[in-house]
């Protein structure tokens, strides 16, 4: 009787096959080289049309601690984070605990050189002898531990079906189709993956087979996605300090920036500049935005803690930047590698008094792209400071999206006058409100006319913009800056809403919660009926109140500790904050729907 057949018996396995419908774990050590084998998987799959969605959970060291790689594998399109029924344990350090949180009936495809493998009657164990599959390769030496990896990566296509030649089309994806390194790479994946072949006898249920399903999809970054989104917008300066998880947004800028955006000559149309700090980066981007350039930074936390400054103010001034915030867990410097939806707030109100800023949430690659670009317009059309708050998840891994579309307006530069309108209307006040709306007119640097002038200042000014600490000036500023905050939530991206007649609960969220909590609503669907509204900007709009209105109670669900969304839809509807409750989570972790699906059936259960 085999491991299977012994599970079965035992009434824990099934002997029906499992198709395109598994998550799967790769356990290694930080600084390994295991990212080029983990995608090579994840490729391979998506090459097989399924559905299919990759996250990285890694420490904030270089080297040596551990790393874990989540492979969800889902023919119904979930791509939500999932316990996982596969386990690749190749470190040592954490096996023990890896093999303890498979399921029964779990796999462990392992290396057998590890010492201290805990064995369990209720799994099922495939062996890899790395050492023996790597022996004669040649490559440097150094390399040897990188392509020790790609030993899993040929049992594990053994043993799901995944033909050879879809795992070279991967690699050669990954390494930019250089021949040399494909090879050397699928040399120990056909050895691994033959061996196999002839040593293992398949006891689980798990398999691969081909779908259509990502036919026409692209797989990319957030980071990637976003920045590219950048260049569309035509943005121009940008400036930044290293820091994780935002360091490759600015790395895929300025991949793309020199293919893209040359002039007739073939020089560069743009500026990136490493600053020292992130403080003097946020100066950069607002100098850049006043001179009439396109500017952006890209942070996290602690970055725009510093920030604080100039955000204050761009806001008080009137200058349009944008800033990427891929969050990441705090406070202080927190987890740098872990996931959270902890900026909103802090965000939304940076600066020193009465300050608000839009924010813009994306969810998906596509919305990246298509917030990359809208960010500049809107900072343009509004005269302000825009945040963009994504998070390390979607920043920092891999999802698929659909083919982005080319913006569908040319650049929407506002209110900024010529000197032929100058000379027309003989002159301006820089902040006086014209037209109701709250946002006034104002003139680049360099604009061939006397009357173009103002002098932008932080301290109190009037409408024509010279100083002053009279009462009325003040207040009136500030009376108007507030009218233009107004004006905002009819310009903002409106949220997206999904009803369900039936329901008289509404949940609210933002960002990749999306994921978790849209695959719970399908399972929680029979027992208890939602209706979801997903926010994509800050400040809400009417959508967003009639939502709550149509319901007895809405859920807030959020990846931070204090709820902070639940706080500011409280405050902005406080005729309807009785019906807002908070569910908020934050273990660096992105949610699963196991854990969304749960914790409103409790939720439910108390009332």
């Amino acid at each position: 009787m085999n491991v299977l057949e012994r599970q079965q018996e035992a009434g824990y396995a099934t002997s029906s096959p499992v198709i395109n419908n598994f998550s799967l774990v790769v356990a290694t050590a930080n600084g390994t080289g295991s990212q080029t084998a983990n995608l090579t998987l994840l490729r391979s799959f998506f090459k097989m049309g399924i559905p299919v969605h990759g996250k990285n959970i890694f420490p904030s060291n270089i080297q040596g601690l551990p790393t874990w790689y989540h492979i969800r594998v889902s023919h119904e399109g979930y791509i939500a984070r999932k316990p996982s029924e596969i386990l690749v344990a190749f470190n040592p350090a954490t096996v023990a605990e890896d093999v303890q949180e498979l399921p029964a009936g779990g796999v462990c495809i392992y290396n057998a050189d590890l010492k201290n493998l805990p064995r369990r009657e209720d799994l099922i164990y495939y062996p890899v002898p790395v050492s023996e599959l790597i022996a004669g390769i040649e490559v440097p030496v150094k390399r040897k531990p990188y392509i020790a990896n790609m030993a899993y990566v040929g049992v594990v296509a053994w043993m799901l079906g995944v033909p050879l030649q879809v795992v070279e089309e991967a690699l050669g994806a990954q390494f930019d189709y250089r021949q040399k390194l494909i090879e050397s790479n699928m040399e120990v994946v056909r050895r691994a993956h033959a061996w196999a072949t002839e040593h293992l006898r398949k006891q689980d249920p798990y398999r691969l087979e081909p779908m259509n399903k990502t036919e026409g999809l692209i797989i990319m970054t957030g980071n990637e996605a976003g920045a590219l989104g950048a260049v569309f917008g035509g943005v121009s300066v940008a400036a930044w300090y290293p820091i994780t998880p935002s360091t490759s947004f600015m790395d895929a800028l300025r991949e793309f920036l020199p293919k893209l955006r040359k002039d007739e000559a073939g020089k560069p149309t743009y500026t990136v500049i490493q600053a020292e700090d992130e403080l003097a980066a946020a100066g950069i981007v607002m100098g850049a935005g006043w001179a009439g350039a396109r500017a952006l930074t890209s942070t996290s936390g602690p970055g725009i803690s510093l920030m604080a400054e100039f955000v204050s103010y761009g806001y008080f001034t009137e200058i349009p930047a944008v800033i990427w915030d891929i969050q990441r867990v705090g406070p202080s410097t927190g987890l740098p590698t872990r996931t959270s939806q902890g900026d909103v707030s802090f965000a939304y109100t940076l600066g020193h008094g009465d300050t608000k800023h839009p924010v813009l949430l994306p969810s998906s690659i596509e919305e990246c792209f298509e917030f990359g670009w809208k960010s500049l317009d809107l900072a343009e059309q509004l005269q302000t400071l825009v945040f963009v708050l994504s998070d390390l998840d979607l920043g920092m891994n891999n999802w698929m999206g659909q083919p982005f579309d080319y913006p569908d307006r040319p650049l929407q530069r506002g209110k900024v006058l010529s000197a032929e309108q100058l000379e027309a209307l003989g002159g301006f006040a820089r902040y006086k409100d014209v037209d109701g709306d709250g946002i006034p007119y104002r003139t680049l640097p360099g604009t061939p006319h006397p009357l173009a002038a103002y002098f932008t200042r932080g301290s109190g000014h009037n409408e024509q913009a010279q100083y002053s600490e009279r009462a009325n000036d003040w207040e009136g500023n500030m009376a108007r800056l507030a009218r233009k905050f107004e004006t905002a939530r009819s310009l903002v991206p409106a949220p997206v809403t999904l009803h369900n007649s039936s329901a008289r609960v509404g949940i609210i969220a933002y960002g990749t919660t999306r994921y978790a909590i849209e695959e719970a609503r399908d399972r929680l669907a029979p027992q208890l009926p939602t209706s979801f509204l997903r926010l994509r900007a800050l400040p809400i709009n009417q959508e967003v109140r009639d939502f709550v209105a149509a319901h007895e109670r809405v859920y807030v669900i959020e990846l931070n500790r204090d709820g902070q969304m639940h706080g500011i839809l409280q405050t902005e509807m406080p005729e309807y904050a009785a019906r807002l409750r908070s569910i908020a989570h934050l273990d660096g972790l992105p949610l699963t729907a196991q854990w969304v699906q749960e914790r409103l059936l409790k939720e439910e259960a108390t009332l």
